[in-house]
């Protein structure tokens, strides 16, 4: 698999410990935003026969669905991560959606073939890139006259309650750095001006935006966000404070656990553009 090497260190991360660790709790995670998918899906409008491209695609669940609307056409998951694929090959398997395929590929610059697919969508999928221009220049060419994108990522920190009060919590009271807003990181597409800036110069007409916001589900329980919290967020965790920090994590948890479980606010974009 080529991989470029300001993506080197994403594969470290998905194809080993972190990847691990979504790929076991895959159902969890794919609950965290199905609130979302509709929204998704619908901007995308895939058609039957069409052919889609899912970048960053997890364990699957957006390429399942991406499948099922295809119909007679097709789905192709793309991610880094080999442990979440094979969780997405098995999972689309079992729910008997044969038209969806996975792919180990870093989509900056993986060799697709040239105007194959209609449509690409991506769930908070497409903003670790180290060079997002060299990225969307790619799919660029993927897509044939025409083909449609959909990309739903994070708004900034401050918007996303989920973020911040859990990462305030395990820090206790350590000041947190902020990556710089061009690095790879889950709030790297928040700002509408940078974003622009990536996708038209990548080739796509002027992209729309549409604010979003959902309940972010972390479980059905205190113990499973727990669990789920610090899977995504112990590297937080001073040893030194480490008892306070779960006592702190406890407390943001508690506070946002309801009937249907425990769930944060959370904002969103929804991006759409086409290849003209």
């Amino acid at each position: 698999m080529d991989v470029a090497s300001g993506n080197a260190g994403q594969l470290q991360a998905w194809d080993t410990g972190e990847g691990v660790f979504w790929a076991e709790e895959a159902v969890l995670f794919e609950e965290c935003l199905q609130r979302y998918d509709d929204a998704l899906l619908r901007a995308a409008g895939i058609r039957n026969g069409e052919q889609v491209l899912d970048l960053g695609c997890g364990t699957g669940s957006s390429t399942r669905a991406a499948g099922w609307l295809a119909g007679s056409g097709s789905a192709l998951g793309v991610d880094l991560s080999a442990p979440m694929l094979k969780v997405a090959t098995q999972r689309a398997r079992a729910t008997g959606v044969r038209n969806a395929t996975f792919l180990q590929a870093d989509a900056e610059v993986h060799a697709f073939e040239p105007a194959a697919y209609d449509v690409l969508i991506s769930r908070t999928g497409c903003t670790f890139f180290a060079n997002p221009v060299a990225a969307f220049t790619n799919l660029f060419r993927a897509l044939r006259p025409g083909g449609r994108v959909a990309l739903l990522v994070w708004q900034a920190p401050a918007t996303n309650p989920w973020f911040t009060e859990l990462t305030t919590a395990l820090a206790v009271g350590r000041p947190l750095a902020t990556p710089p807003p061009d690095a790879p990181s889950p709030f790297a597409f928040a700002d509408p001006a940078r974003v622009t800036t990536i996708l038209t110069t990548a080739g796509f007409a002027e992209p729309q935006y549409q604010p979003l916001q959902e309940p972010m589900s972390w479980g059905p329980d205190l113990p499973t966000a727990e669990r789920l919290a610090l899977g995504i967020l112990d590297w937080l965790i001073d040893p030194t404070t480490k008892p306070q920090a779960l006592s702190n994590l406890r407390q943001v948890l508690h506070s946002h656990r309801s009937d249907s479980g425990v769930t944060f606010p959370s904002t969103t974009w929804l991006i759409t553009t086409q290849k003209p």
